[in-house]
């Protein structure tokens, strides 16, 4: 078992998504150390979604790119490093840095052997949660956890600014407020649910929920689709794709009373604020395996093929847009307050 003074260091440069589900990990490590320093180091582009966490003592940036040209005169100042993925660089930084490093076995026995402890990705990779994956390599230091949610942290001041931009932006008494993400990222435009898709699940709600208002999320590079999708939920939607940065979004966010995405960074975004949800997954990126875990308010959606016969080309348009209603509509009928009130438990 680590001493309970031990000062960690955890290298994860990721995606968003990828980033949120360390989370579990960084919670479990300062459970364990509590009289230690846990230090996250992260990708500049992805390290603001763990800012705030109160139990994370520092926050720092990194890329491979350069890691090579830091930690050389700094000592060691960790007594254990954690390095999640396959880039030499950070790894040997983490050795310049730390007593100890820990990482999964590399394709480079030269690296596994400056690894304090190489740790064998498991056999059935594919099959287990990436959560339970990241968690074998603090369980080398006997650190356990059963607390599996992703977790954010809004800032007072993040969360009124959403608040003003929503009374002046949406009308007065609208709800529910139901935000769409209909697109992932460009290299993996295959797991996106089809635009005429959500508007079909748009109309489904607007008539189901007069007052209802529904916020189409996404970043710069979706911003054309949202649009359109906009346009046609004739002034009962807003495009906000593409017009905050990764913290206002979130905090926007906290406002919903549902939200609905594919399988991208801000679906595991929402499931840290802890909206109720419905997450459409592909075929070829299972649920079992992404999906966030420990959130009673998630509905998530599997594509109906069989592994057998996926791959990358096959649509999403095989979710039926009446399965997505039926799962939408039952975490309607429990509305936010009810939420809320079960999160809180």
């Amino acid at each position: 078992m680590v001493p309970e003074n031990s000062n960690v260091l955890v290298i994860n440069v990721a995606r968003i998504g990828d980033t949120l589900l360390i989370t579990p990990v960084l919670r479990a490590i300062k459970a364990a150390c509590p009289q230690g320093r846990l230090g996250c180091l992260a990708h500049p582009k992805r390290a603001a979604v763990l800012a705030g966490l109160k139990w994370l003592d520092f926050l720092g940036t990194i890329t491979p790119k350069t890691a090579r040209w830091r930690g050389w005169f700094s000592g060691k100042k960790w007594d254990y490093a954690i390095v999640y993925g396959q880039d030499t660089p950070l790894i040997r930084y983490a050795t310049r840095v730390a007593e100890r490093v820990i990482a999964f076995e590399q394709d480079d026995d030269e690296i596994n052997r400056i690894l304090w402890r190489p740790v064998p990705l498991p056999q059935n990779r594919g099959s287990i949660h990436v959560v339970h994956e990241h968690l074998l390599l603090p369980a080398v230091l006997g650190v356990e956890t059963t607390d599996y949610r992703l977790d954010y942290v809004p800032s007072p001041e993040e969360l009124g600014k959403a608040e003003s931009w929503i009374r002046r932006n949406l009308p007065t008494g609208a709800g529910p407020i139901v935000g769409f993400q209909a697109a992932s990222f460009p290299t993996k435009s295959y797991r996106d649910w089809p635009m005429e898709s959500f508007a079909m699940l748009g109309e489904k709600i607007l008539s189901n929920y007069p007052a209802a208002h529904i916020l189409i999320l996404g970043g710069e590079e979706c911003r054309r689709k949202a649009q359109w999708l906009e346009a046609q939920l004739s002034g009962r939607a807003t495009s906000v794709a593409g017009c905050f940065d990764l913290r206002g979004t979130a905090a926007l966010m906290r406002h919903l009373d549902l939200y609905v995405g594919v399988d991208t960074g801000p679906t595991h975004l929402a499931a840290a604020l802890r909206i109720p949800m419905v997450a459409l997954y592909h075929c070829f990126h299972r649920a079992h395996r992404l999906a966030p875990l420990g959130h009673g308010l998630l509905r998530a959606i599997e594509h109906p093929r069989p592994d057998s016969d996926c791959n990358r080309a096959v649509p999403m348009s095989e979710i039926g847009v009446d399965t997505v209603w039926e799962a939408a509509a039952e975490l309607l009928r429990t509305r936010r307050n009810d939420a809320m009130a079960y999160f809180s438990k």
